[in-house]
């Protein structure tokens, strides 16, 4: 039996940094599996479209796709945005939506990578604080989520770690490094929750300006790569357990 393709579908962005990025961390979670299929779709701004790739892919004679979305919170891309394009595909697709990527392990794993890759250590935990810096939702769900990764990330030994946001929330990220250092932090870094370069990670860096250390976005890690393959099978799982009931 044919493995069902998996879809990534990524938002997009002007800066061309975005869509390098989506493609690299792409292609590490495909050479994780051998023999899957992955293909990789954008919202806006980039190219191929959602649509586009589903037409092509019932084309060929498809019959099976897991939409992922490349989402670290389940907010209004993941409730609305995507789910209307899927609706619109090919009758001959089956299609499933995964779920999005957060919350994980993985990605607390992820974010403690890219800083230590900025010049952090374990024996600097103690003594740093971390404002955990995400693009920004109205949705509470999503706020939510960002709220649980900062505590996780916090139980790993950082001395405290502030969630902020981009847009849409409040506090920003110029805010919360303030706010670390009014609590008297010895250090303080700004550890970018987003997946790939863009308006709103620029943001995050400029309100970075006062911090000692700023990372760089989740981008390519392999814990990302792992994630989007949790994340496929445990849509293909939930899939086989429908056919079987």
């Amino acid at each position: 039996m044919n493995r069902p393709v998996l879809l990534v579908i990524a938002h997009g962005s002007r800066d061309p940094l975005h869509a390098a990025t989506v493609h690299a961390l792409v292609r590490r979670a495909a050479g994780l599996r051998a023999g899957l299929r992955v293909e990789t779709a954008f919202l806006d701004f980039n190219v191929p479209s959602v649509p586009a790739v589903l037409e092509r892919l019932a084309a060929e004679g498809v019959r099976e796709v897991i939409a992922l979305p490349l989402l670290l919170t389940r907010a209004f891309h993941a409730k609305a945005d995507i789910p209307a394009v899927l609706r619109e595909a090919p009758a001959s697709l089956r299609i499933r939506q995964a779920d999005v990527l957060g919350p994980s392990p993985l990605l607390v794993a992820a974010v403690e990578r890219r800083l230590y890759e900025a010049g952090l250590a374990p024996a600097d935990k103690g003594s740093t604080g971390v404002v955990l810096a995400a693009a920004g939702s109205t949705d509470p769900e999503a706020i939510a989520v960002i709220a649980e990764m900062a505590r996780e990330l916090r139980r790993t030994g950082w001395c405290s770690v502030r969630p902020a946001f981009a847009s849409a929330s409040l506090p920003r990220t110029e805010d919360a490094v303030r706010a670390l250092r009014a609590d008297g932090v010895r250090r303080v870094a700004v550890a970018p929750y987003v997946i790939a370069p863009g308006r709103l990670p620029d943001r995050i860096a400029e309100g970075a300006a006062g911090a000692d250390v700023l990372a760089a976005v989740l981008g390519p890690s392999p814990e990302l790569a792992r994630l989007l393959l949790e994340r496929y099978d445990g849509a293909a799982r939930a899939e086989e357990r429908v056919a079987a009931a």
